[in-house]
């Protein structure tokens, strides 16, 4: 599980890097795939970190939609970078990736927010993304239709 947990911290640094540049996310995630080719020093970018900033990708607007509708007293805006980028990253993982329970997405995320954020940051995230678990199955079916 190591892997992963690394997998979701490259992918979160992409999304924050992408943010604080504002600069498309592919085209970020593209600059780390070749840096890490071209430089023997930059470890790989994983696949794993590839399908989680790709899926963020593909889904950023309904991702950035729930955030901002579900996130009590801030607007997406308004929101610590590093907090938002955790929930993207956390957001998509739960919500459109089968196979890694919902336990272990909220624990990583609130592990990065540990790592990264503030002190609020932890409870923050593991609130917001709480609710979206609840939310979870209407959420998937609402986007299947």
């Amino acid at each position: 599980m190591a892997a992963r947990n690394t997998a979701r911290k490259r992918a979160f640094q992409i999304l924050f890097e992408s943010d604080q540049r504002e600069a498309d996310v592919l085209t970020v995630l593209a600059d780390w795939v070749r840096h890490a080719r071209t430089d023997t020093r930059q470890p790989p970018v994983s696949e794993y970190t590839m399908e989680l900033v790709e899926g963020y990708a593909k889904r950023a607007v309904r991702i950035d939609e729930l955030i901002g509708q579900y996130a009590v007293g801030w607007t997406l805006d308004r929101m610590p970078v590093v907090d938002r980028n955790i929930l993207r990253i956390g957001a998509y993982e739960l919500i459109w990736v089968d196979g890694t329970p919902d336990a272990v997405v909220l624990d990583e995320a609130v592990q990065l927010a540990k790592e990264f954020s503030t002190d609020d940051s932890p409870s923050f995230v593991n609130g917001l993304l709480g609710r979206l678990k609840e939310l979870k199955p209407s959420l998937r079916r609402n986007d299947e239709a």
